[in-house]
């Protein structure tokens, strides 16, 4: 199975990570079998957060007895230095270990850095002298806060959504990371779902060798595919690339990518999922989708109140509401031709 560099952190690493956000949707029983499935493997890389829920008392059940064998990553939504001793210890506690392999901040609104008074980054600093951290990253969906992270090269890595639907930005990004020899953690390598070929998002991702993708697995048969791969790596014929191609012409533009920061909803919308109803309609059954209950769901859209709550979160600066009105507009035409 290949393996990677994790950028200065010198972190050797199969080339697939674990996405542990779903997990937190599973019973402990099978959430730690799949998490120790995957370890014996070879999967290495385990990224959770604070913010998952339960995904990290999960991993620490998963691999108290096996901590050496494991690279674990969280992250801190703390936003002073008092949240962040918090927010670490309490990881700590619930991963059952006495220190993290990778602690990011959680795609903050600006980059943390040395001296500035929230006291953020020069908390972390201190964590990783007293050894409770080995590395020190970030995770975000801003374009200038990841830039801004990687032009002062006082982190180990970077987490960022990329994937053949991303921008030519984004690219930059990824190739900026490489010049620093910044580990690019990649989130969203199947666009928040948009992607459905996971064998054409994993041949992409595997031309870059400084990259580790964490997938977002939640079942069996999902991890059984990329265990596959590792076996027998998907490559870009001529034919996945037109592929690749065809979607990024469908998929261009103002789409939601799900990331989730837009909630919670003010009305209850579901706004993830009901702001990317239109491109699920045209690429999963729709048997799926035109449903009593994803009507109902759909219909809350009619209690927005235009508050701009979601629009200002958003860290793709997308017009939500818009947005939202677009596709019910798009899942009444398909409701009534059903």
């Amino acid at each position: 199975m290949k393996k990677i560099i994790l950028g200065k952190t010198n972190l050797k690493v199969n080339k697939n990570g674990f996405g542990a956000l779903p997990i937190q949707r599973l019973s402990e029983k099978e959430a730690v079998y799949l998490l120790q499935k995957a370890a014996d493997n070879g999967f290495d890389f385990f990224d959770t957060a604070r913010f998952y829920t339960d995904s990290e008392e999960k991993l620490g059940v998963a691999f108290s007895q096996r901590r050496n064998k494991v690279i674990i990553a969280s992250k801190t939504s703390a936003t002073d230095a008092e949240g962040f001793w918090k927010s670490l210890h309490t990881t700590l506690r619930n991963l059952k270990t006495d220190y993290l392999d990778l602690y990011q901040f959680h795609n903050p609104d600006y980059c943390p850095k040395p001296g500035d008074k929230a006291g953020l980054y020069d908390a972390m600093k201190v964590a990783q002298r007293q050894g409770k951290i080995r590395f020190i990253g970030i995770s975000s969906h801003r374009q200038n806060v990841a830039n801004e992270a990687i032009e002062r090269d006082c982190y180990d890595t970077l987490q960022y959504p990329f994937s053949y639907l991303s921008s030519e930005n984004d690219q930059k990004i990824v190739e900026a990371c490489r010049k620093h020899n910044m580990g690019f953690i990649c989130m969203k390598a199947l666009a928040g779902g948009l992607i459905t070929d996971s064998a054409l998002a994993y041949a992409f991702l595997n031309q870059f060798d400084h990259v580790l993708p964490i997938w977002g697995i939640q079942r069996d048969s999902e991890l059984d595919e990329f265990i596959s791969y590792q076996e027998k790596e998907p490559e870009l014929s001529s034919m996945a690339w037109r592929k690749i191609e065809k979607e990024r012409a469908e998929l261009s533009g103002d789409f939601c990518r799900g990331c989730g920061y837009c909630q919670p909803c003010t009305v209850g919308i579901q706004i993830s999922d009901c702001a990317r109803m239109s491109l699920f309609l045209r690429r999963a059954p729709l048997s799926v989708y035109l449903t009593e209950e994803w009507a109902e769901n759909m219909k809350m859209i009619e209690n927005c109140v235009h508050c701009n709550s979601c629009r200002d979160k958003c860290p793709y600066s997308l017009d939500v509401p818009n947005l939202l009105a677009r596709n019910y507009e798009d899942f009444k035409e398909f409701w009534k031709n059903k």
